[in-house]
């Protein structure tokens, strides 16, 4: 039996919110839930239907909050505040991304203090369980009064507006509602500012973000500890008694993962008396740079799960008589993080680019220059690593942090914005540019293991590599090496290396998991 979720009840992580909306759990609203949702709506009818001025329930909004607006009003006043905000460009997001807005969004209001109806919310959960699913153009947020024209083009499907996804198709909602025997909703009071104020844009790049990256990290231990075994680099740099000095959990939890990957490795112990002084940084510094990466992802994950929890739309119903008009909404909170976050993939991509330079100068007993026997006929690996080369250099550029500018909107009421969308965007533009850097030193790291036969590496890591082997072949002369690079990347994407470490590690006894693990556990 699948297990539910109690929106605006059960606390919400980053997983769940991906099982949420990959219907790997169902979300559902308990009956406490829908008493509180319902008494809210219920004073926010009656604050509309009163004298007391509140913003955004009978007045305008923006630079227009001092305009009173008539109870007989309200409803063509929250239908025309989607309408009109609706404005984004550029292409669609992701479907999952639109399905992540709708789960965040039903956690947040469906806590049951921004005046939203029950059969809004319930059309919500709709949509989600019958894969009708707004498109959201990916441009026009600026990340402070919310998200504004992502969320108006997520709900103006609401209305039988706007377009969705179904059906492996982009449609009209007016016809898929037809399809259904649908009708659209009238918003009530307050319900358009709820829908649109908020942070679920960028909080809903933040969940696959938190995802990804941690994805990045692990693989980014694994392509590492391949590469010390392919360029004999020393296990010294890695040991416990060298972090305990400098305690940073990150860098403790590298350490000790590459210790466990490289444990019994015979291509470890072969050198282990060499006169070799010390590797280069991209060798003897993977602790210290990985572990600064993932640091930062713990910092985004503890934000963005605050975030996905929060109320963030604006003003905020605690009763009848007691609403604050504040700024929850503003993306500052996560603009930071994300930003962080950006800087600390595109480091892994950088680390792992000098690797794969460091692979092919040939300063590694019995590893040729170029990772081949034979060159000057043939080019050997040299080229690849101008791919890297320009993905890291492209990650650079897009690791400007969106958050330090900041551009007046609403007739400067809203003076100051976070950019926090710009920023979740590129920071996940960046992880899927370094997913293929991990990619192509995972192809290398095979090619300079092959040099060391007969020695094996340790069960773990001898596993990981069969598995590279079974699905790439050598490279013995030139060839088209595009294949060869796209399975490698799919590698790293699917996680099915991360599965084959801990199915062996779990056979045959074996460390993997550290002290650490639970931290750093997506």
């Amino acid at each position: 039996m699948m297990s539910t979720f109690q929106y605006g009840q059960d606390q919400l992580t980053a997983g769940k919110a991906l099982q949420l909306a990959r219907k790997e759990i169902k979300g559902v609203l308990s009956p406490k839930t829908r008493d509180k949702v319902q008494a809210s709506a219920l004073a926010v009818a009656n604050i509309a239907k009163g004298e007391k001025t509140v913003y955004g329930i009978n007045t305008g909004f923006g630079p227009l909050c001092t305009s009173k607006i008539s109870a007989a009003d309200t409803q063509t006043l929250q239908e025309n505040l989607l309408k009109s905000h609706a404005v984004g460009l550029g292409e669609p997001v992701a479907i999952e991304i639109s399905k992540l807005m709708l789960v965040l969004k039903l956690q947040a209001l469906a806590q049951g203090f921004s005046g939203i109806k029950l059969e809004t919310l319930d059309r919500m959960g709709w949509m989600l369980e019958n894969d009708v699913i707004p498109v959201v153009p990916i441009q026009g947020s600026v990340g402070a009064s919310g998200d504004l024209a992502p969320l108006s083009h997520l709900f103006l499907p609401l209305l039988g507006l706007g377009k969705v996804h179904f059906e492996g198709s982009i449609q009209a909602t007016s016809f898929v509602f037809e399809k259904f025997e649908m009708t659209a909703l009238h918003l009530g009071p307050k319900e358009g500012l709820a829908l649109i104020n908020g942070t679920q844009f960028m909080a809903a790049y933040g969940v696959k973000i938190v995802d990804r990256l941690h994805n990045l990290l692990v693989h980014a231990d694994i392509t590492g500890a391949m590469m010390i075994e392919g360029l004999m680099g020393s296990i010294k740099p890695f040991s416990p008694e060298l972090h305990q000095l400098r305690p940073f959990a990150g860098n403790q939890h590298v350490a000790q993962t590459i210790l466990n990957l490289l444990h019994e490795s015979e291509i470890v112990n072969s050198h282990l008396n060499c006169t070799r002084v010390q590797d280069p940084y991209s060798l003897r510094c993977m602790p210290q740079v990985h572990g600064a990466s993932r640091n930062a992802w713990l910092h985004l994950k503890d934000a963005i799960e605050t975030e996905i929890n929060s109320v963030t739309d604006n003003p905020v119903v605690f009763s009848e008589d007691h609403t604050i008009s504040g700024g929850s909404f503003h993306g500052q909170p996560i603009a930071l993080p994300l930003d962080y976050a950006c800087l600390a993939a595109s480091e892994l991509g950088n680390i792992s680019d000098r690797r794969i330079y460091l692979s092919l100068v040939g300063d590694t007993p019995g590893v040729p220059k170029l990772l081949l026997k034979e060159t000057g006929l043939n080019s050997g690996l040299m080229i690849p690593q101008y791919t890297t080369a320009a993905l890291a250099s492209e990650n650079k550029g897009l690791c400007f942090p969106a958050s330090a500018d900041s551009i007046p909107t609403s007739l400067g009421q809203e003076d100051h914005v976070s950019m926090g969308s710009i920023g979740a965007r590129k920071a996940l533009q960046v992880i899927g540019n370094v997913e293929k850097i991990l990619g192509i030193e995972l192809f290398y790291a095979a090619q300079a293991m092959d040099f060391h036969a007969p020695l094996k590496s340790g069960k773990i890591m001898t596993a990981i590599y069969e598995h590279v082997r079974s699905k790439i072949d050598p490279v013995i002369s030139d060839r088209v090496m595009t294949e060869d690079m796209e399975a490698a990347i799919e590698m790293i994407q699917s996680g099915e290396l991360i599965e084959i470490a801990k199915k062996v590690a779990k056979k045959e006894g074996l460390p993997y998991e550290t002290e650490w693990s639970n931290l750093f556990n997506c």
